[in-house]
């Protein structure tokens, strides 16, 4: 290992397994979604099955998002969530220059990883949004579709569960593309695995 390398156990196991289970149940939702919303029986998978699978791994993301959930609330990683407001506009945008330009430059990241501070501006607001916002509102728009009967008649003369469906694809879409950001930003580390391999071992490797 090199001698300039700062190895930091960022990832408890309760955080790993959470991680791995949740990337798998958005990956089967994803591709049993896709196969729901264009109802074509050659699609990866049949339409039956698709729904009965989307069912199942949406009960178990929502678990899932529990743990996570009280996880946050009882151990120093809800920490890591909090946004400090004070400059963090500035913050953020020194981050998307960094992502922009200076990383292209082979500058030095302006919000090294440490112990207290896990995530960069950029990535805090929108592991935040995800988090706090996208998936308790797929969560919620999912339940609303599978018991149609908790769902509002109608909102403002439009049909309640026309708008829950609309929520439910806004949310998975915007969960999609962030999926896929995610995995090309984890290939930015000290090597394109060493992210990869932190969610095996629990270390982060900096530099």
């Amino acid at each position: 290992m090199d001698n300039n390398t700062e190895r930091l156990y960022l990832y408890p196991a309760w955080i790993r397994i959470w991680h791995m289970t949740n990337a798998l149940f958005c990956l089967i939702l994803i591709i049993t979604g896709l196969s729901i919303q264009f109802s074509n029986p050659t699609l990866v998978v049949k339409f039956k099955t698709a729904v009965a699978l989307h069912n199942i791994a949406g009960i178990l993301l929502t678990c899932s998002y529990i743990v996570f959930f009280v996880g946050n609330l009882f151990t120093k990683n809800g920490a890591y969530y909090v946004i400090e407001l004070k400059g963090f506009v500035l913050r953020l945008m020194t981050q998307f220059r960094y992502y922009t330009f200076g990383i292209f430059r082979n500058e030095h990241p302006p919000f090294p990883v440490t112990s207290e501070v896990k995530f960069n501006p950029l990535q805090q607001f929108s592991y935040v949004v995800l988090m706090y916002l996208l998936v308790p509102l797929s969560i919620l728009s999912g339940f609303g579709l599978l018991y149609p009967n908790i769902t509002v008649n109608s909102v403002m003369g439009a049909s309640g569960l026309d708008l829950t469906d609309l929520l439910h694809l806004c949310a998975g879409f915007l969960i999609t593309v962030f999926m896929c950001i995610h995995v090309y930003f984890c290939t930015i580390g000290k090597t394109p695995t060493s992210n990869f391999k932190s969610m095996i071992d629990g270390y982060h490797d900096s530099h």
